[in-house]
């Protein structure tokens, strides 16, 4: 054996085997056993996929639409520093985690660390596993004991229960808004019209300038008929008796008179002249009038009640677009420690310190060789 052969074996010694030996006393005799408890859950809605939600599929599929889904946001909610927060209000993540420090100073929290040490931390006992193709999400939470670990993991799936209701709520809030204030201005736009037709009959005294006009033509009929029967009596008259008979004067007279209620009837039809009993605009303008105040009171009932049935179609919209937290997987309670990967951690580092030390052999050689 040369000199060389000798610094290759004590090299490996140096770089591999001593390493080796400290990490498998380490994990045997001071690192401290750990509890894992495991929670599933997935997101989930009360209707079908639709048509919209098919294509917006196959976008996904094709290369992303750039929409965030619930699954997404609450898989980073999980690990964000509200969780944290959270979960340190009913838990005392420091208390806990620091208990084995500095004796298991590889695997515990360090004392005095910040908030952000605390969440660089979290994200090392909390192990998130989330489908993107099946939206389910799974979480495993690792603690110095069972209870706390299954507490912590409880804690998890609450809040993430609670942020999807507020989601869901936000949402449902959202569709709604905008069918209220549809709703909204349809009333005030129908109380607008009632109010102007309630004026035109305080002004006018005419419920219906069309019954009202009706009635004018049955007295004008009538009118009319007395005008024959009276013209009739005259001439029956006229054939039998004297011009300067009382009868005739009468019949004459009373021609007369209804010539002149016609006359004036049918000037208040197209007179504004209240004193011939007009009503102070002509029949054709009133009628107008009336007629565009009725289309607007119309259009604005037919506009109020599309607006309602458009609210509790969104509302039904909203309920059967609902979300809710489907748990899966309730959080466990581990029986015995399986962490740390003792055996696994050993190989590893095992193969790691192999390949290092056979890296840098190979380079020495090659240097070697060519100097």
């Amino acid at each position: 054996m040369q000199t060389r052969h000798r610094g290759l074996v004590g090299s490996f010694l140096a770089l591999v085997m001593v390493p080796l030996f400290l990490v498998m006393l380490y994990l045997g005799l001071l690192s401290v056993d750990q509890y894992s408890s495991t929670a599933g859950f997935a997101v989930r809605q009360e209707n079908a996929a639709s048509g919209s939600d098919l294509v917006g599929g196959l976008a996904q599929f094709a290369g992303g639409s750039g929409i965030a889904t619930d699954s997404d946001i609450l898989y980073a909610f999980i690990q964000s520093q509200e969780m944290v927060t959270a979960v340190n209000q009913q838990v005392d993540l420091r208390e806990h985690y620091t208990q084995n420090w500095p004796r298991d100073f590889a695997f515990a929290l360090w004392p005095r660390s910040t908030l952000e040490d605390l969440i660089w931390y979290w994200r090392r006992v909390v192990r998130l596993a989330y489908d993107s193709s099946s939206g389910l999400t799974e979480i495993k939470v690792l603690a110095y004991d069972p209870d706390t670990a299954q507490k912590i993991a409880g804690i998890i799936v609450n809040e993430s229960e609670k942020r999807i209701n507020e989601l869901s709520e936000q949402a449902r809030e959202d569709t709604l808004r905008h069918a209220r204030a549809d709703v909204e201005e349809a009333l005030e736009r129908l109380r607008g019209a009632r109010e102007a037709m309630t004026g035109f009959r305080s002004r006018t005294q005419i419920v219906d300038p069309e019954a009202d006009i009706q009635g004018r033509m049955g007295v004008m009929n009538n009118l009319q008929q007395q005008l024959a029967e009276a013209l009739i009596s005259y001439d029956l008259l006229q054939g039998t008796t004297r011009e300067d008979d009382p009868r005739m004067v009468t019949a004459r007279k009373r021609i007369d008179v209804i010539r002149q209620r016609i006359r004036i009837e049918r000037q208040t039809f197209a007179s504004d002249n209240t004193d011939t009993g007009g009503l102070g605009k002509d029949y054709p303008s009133l009628i107008s009038e009336y007629e565009s105040l009725n289309l607007d009171r119309e259009f604005a009932e037919q506009v109020y009640r599309a607006s309602l049935m458009a609210l509790e179609s969104a509302r039904d919209e909203a309920i059967r677009n609902s979300r809710y937290l489907a748990v899966y997987i309730k959080p466990t309670l581990a029986g015995s420690s399986q962490y740390p990967r003792r055996w696994l951690i050993f190989l590893l580092t095992g193969v790691f310190l192999l390949l290092v030390w056979a890296v840098g052999a190979l380079i020495y050689y090659s240097i070697r060789d060519r100097s």
